[in-house]
């Protein structure tokens, strides 16, 4: 099988490269080769690699800077997962496009199911939303993954946000009244190949039958300050550290640009339910990293 990887800079797609390398030829693509926010350049890279697979974990994932480049974010999350999708169905492969519980309003009480209504209230939501919309309605057999608070060791992501300011302030205020489930890149990665792993190199057939939407997100529940408090505590051998106080507050405290969902929780039974996985829980996901990188 031929897989092609986008975003393989990211946090999901530099641990794919990995987790991917015992179910084919796996051709990953940098922004230098694949720029979705050039989307006419798509359809030539796609035909001259002529992949079985193309899984998308490029993305425009700026939250707050997508308020101020709504055409931008809307262009790559939007737009070029589309045209991805319908190169994909002319050359018969199938497409594996990872989304967001950003996509969710957050007035929900219990975790969001794949029926639920999504109502995005910010424009990253908005987009990430159409590119699940354009994968969905070019027909191609595919397979979209919605996943919650990704974090890991690279990149950008609140973990390693919130281990820079330790080492910085004394104080850090962190917002307590948005519930999530944090998810490890890793978690994401290993569970998108041990879906892919059934499949029995036929992914088109096997998505034709089991694809569609997924949510794909740790067990458990957490707020960013719990998040923060948790990380602080598994993170013990970090003695740069010159963080006194940790400081619950609320999001009307912490203003920002973009309107996050106050709750985000996902249900993952329908991930279950098709291919037998559990993901771990979040804090014991953390904890794991945490003892790696220490």
């Amino acid at each position: 099988m031929k897989i092609l990887l986008t975003g393989v800079t990211g946090q999901v797609g530099w641990e794919l490269q990995r987790t991917l390398m015992t179910l084919g030829e796996v051709i990953p693509v940098g922004r230098s080769q694949l720029n979705l926010a050039q989307p006419n350049t798509i359809p030539h890279i796609i035909r001259e690699i002529q992949p079985d697979l193309i899984i998308n974990s490029a993305a425009y994932t700026a939250v707050d800077k997508a308020e101020s480049e709504p055409e931008l974010a809307m262009t790559i999350n939007g737009v070029a997962p589309g045209i991805i999708a319908e190169e994909a169905k002319r050359l018969g492969a199938a497409i594996i496009h990872y989304s967001t519980d950003y996509v969710f309003d957050g007035a929900n009480t219990i975790p969001y199911t794949e029926e639920d209504q999504p109502n995005p209230q910010n424009t990253y939501g908005k987009t990430k939303l159409a590119g699940e919309e354009a994968i969905a309605s070019v027909g191609v057999p595919h397979l979209i993954l919605r996943t919650s608070w990704v974090y890991g060791l690279r990149g950008k992501n609140f973990l390693l946000t919130m281990r820079k300011l330790a080492q910085e302030k004394e104080e850090i205020k962190v917002v307590n009244d948005q519930i999530g489930a944090p998810t490890w890149n890793r978690v994401i990665a290993e569970a998108t190949a041990q879906i892919l792993s059934q499949s029995r190199q036929d992914v088109s057939n096997f998505f034709a039958d089991k694809g569609g939407l997924y949510h794909l997100t740790a067990s458990g529940a957490t707020n960013w300050y719990e998040f923060a408090q948790a990380i602080f505590t598994y993170d013990v051998q970090d003695d740069k550290r010159k963080l006194q106080k940790l400081i619950a507050i609320t999001s009307k405290e912490y203003p920002i640009a973009a309107i996050r969902p106050a709750y985000s929780l996902l249900n993952s039974q329908k991930l279950t339910n098709t291919f037998g996985l559990i993901l771990p829980d979040w804090q014991k996901s953390l904890e794991l990293v945490l003892a790696m990188n220490n």
